[in-house]
């Protein structure tokens, strides 16, 4: 049987420990606070259409990037 002490009476028997148990009662605490902590939920992102961002196509309409695999190897020689 589980014995549960009112919170008044669990305040009064900590007040009367001394100092150095009141320390271990509140490490004690700190621990459980540790050990029994709610993870926190992550909301989700709301997915977004790749094709709906405003970058897709953003360079349709320039002829010097009609081959990209091209202007990119061109790109990496000059540099």
């Amino acid at each position: 049987m589980e014995k549960v002490m009112k919170p008044e009476n669990l305040w009064r028997q900590f007040e009367i420990l001394p100092t150095e148990a009141k320390r271990e009662v509140i490490d004690f605490i700190a621990f459980l606070q540790i050990r029994y902590e709610r993870p926190v939920l992550v909301k989700k992102a709301k997915r977004v259409k790749l094709k709906n961002e405003p970058f897709i196509g953003m360079w349709k309409d320039r002829d010097d990037m009609s081959d990209s695999v091209a202007w990119v190897r061109d790109l990496r020689r000059r540099h």
